[in-house]
């Protein structure tokens, strides 16, 4: 049950062909929830002909504006890279991520992987997006795989963990999803603003740090709420009455 968890996310895809390909691996491995952002050329029939009998991933994939929509309701989103990047969030192999990843889903929260497009990868906007980047092994000197190819590595990884005996059985607690995390954020960025911590005519790379670093905790719902209400009182700090 917890493979009905996990979502595959394509982002910017050029080529029809691999996105019935992917379609193809994911459900050989269980999978079946498909998201495109923006895809250059969807529905078409090379999807349809690569695809072989997993039409029906190919119907009911859901076809998104940004990434962020491909996102709701999401706990965690791994971005897979094939290579590190400056300032990037922590960087795990495919299997290390496949357990974190299988844990959530345990436990009935949703998870994303997500793949970039197949000449540039993802953008560092899109990685923005996601609390864990991982990359698959490939020998070094020649480290180039197919779009399709790594959603079958990263499927095949999902399974191994979610059927075997490695996920720890404990409960869960309920995570923020990513549009929370996007709105704390948002709220965050204005009260750095707002204190004069953040200074928007030379902002560097302040918001991308600060990013990371929340991304590396796992929030949990109950404490982003403490974290929200920090906020909303450092804009408008209480009144402080005199002692008596």
């Amino acid at each position: 049950m917890s493979l009905q968890h996990f979502r595959i996310v394509m982002s910017n895809t050029s080529h029809p062909g691999n996105i019935g390909a992917a379609a193809r691996a994911m459900k050989t491995m269980g999978i079946h929830q498909l998201y495109l952002v923006q895809p250059k050329y969807f529905p078409a029939p090379e999807a349809t002909a690569m695809a072989s009998n997993a039409d029906d991933v190919l119907q009911n994939a859901i076809v998104c504006n940004t990434l962020e929509e491909a996102l709701t309701g999401c706990v965690l989103t791994v971005g897979l890279s094939a290579r590190k990047r400056e300032l990037s969030h922590p960087l795990v192999d495919v299997r290390e991520a496949a357990i974190r990843a299988g844990s959530i889903a345990n436990s009935g929260q949703s998870v994303a992987l997500v793949f970039g497009n197949e000449m540039s990868g993802l953008s560092n906007r899109e990685l923005d997006l996601c609390q864990l980047l991982a990359m698959i092994p490939t020998d070094a000197t020649f480290s180039s795989l197919n779009v399709a190819a790594a959603v079958q590595v990263m499927c095949y990884e999902l399974r191994m963990a979610t059927l075997g005996s490695t996920l720890p059985q404990i409960e869960t607690p309920a995570l923020a999803s990513t549009e929370e995390m996007e709105s704390f954020y948002q709220h965050l960025e204005e009260t750095l603003l707002h204190i004069g911590f953040l200074n928007p005519q030379a902002p560097r790379r302040l918001m991308t740090r600060m990013r990371r670093i929340y991304a590396r905790t796992g929030l949990e719902k109950e404490e982003l709420d403490m974290l929200r209400g920090i906020l909303k009182l450092t804009q408008n700090p209480l009144q402080k009455y005199p002692l008596k």
